[in-house]
């Protein structure tokens, strides 16, 4: 009993810790992605924020076809030193090769939770304070727009109630479940 009464909440703030810089990588890597508004305080905050840890990489990582390379490798780099350390605190034993094969599907997941939560957050902002302009809302349609747009084109708004927004959520949702598990099961079946 007495392991586990700091042994729990030490792994929690270790993952919240490196969820959170992972977070901010992966954000810096979509805004790219999708050619967001580099003057935006967001994508600055991002951008200061990832600089110290990405400089490095770059100089040996270099982007393939418009893809920043680097910022991936980052990732999977500080998903994996989080598994290890969570390994180190609970004790169940460090494999660093079953912490880098797990990463994978957790970030794979971790990615399609962002995409959920940035249109969840769009739909509300639409709902509460509709047509304003904010550095958030901007970003946020950035993010979106490569996912919405199709689904806007082929469901046109009932109404004046635009669907797509929820066609999008539960494809992602479908994505998730479809993909996750098999991933899982894959990564378990190659550490055996």
């Amino acid at each position: 009993m007495g392991s586990n009464y700091l042994t729990d909440p030490l792994a929690f703030l270790i993952q919240v810790v490196f969820d959170l810089i992972i977070l901010v990588v992966m954000l810096r890597f979509i805004l790219q992605l999708v050619r967001a508004n580099f003057y935006n305080p967001i994508s600055q905050f991002a951008v200061k924020m990832t600089t110290p840890l990405l400089r490095p990489l770059r100089r040996i990582i270099p982007g393939v076809g418009g893809i920043d390379i680097a910022s991936i490798i980052l990732m999977i780099l500080l998903k994996s030193l989080e598994l290890i350390l969570i390994m180190l605190v609970t004790g169940s034993g460090v494999q660093p090769l079953a912490a880098v094969a797990i990463a994978l599907p957790e970030l794979i997941s971790l990615t399609i939770n962002f995409f959920l939560i940035a249109i969840l957050i769009q739909v509300i902002l639409s709902w509460v304070n509709p047509g304003s302009y904010s550095p958030a809302t901007e970003l946020i349609d950035s993010i979106t727009a490569p996912l919405l747009r199709p689904a806007q084109r082929l469901i046109p708004p009932i109404g004046g109630i635009d669907l797509s927004p929820m066609a999008v959520l539960v494809g992602l949702q479908l994505l998730k479940m479809l993909l996750i598990p098999p991933l899982q099961m894959l990564t378990a079946t190659l550490l055996l």
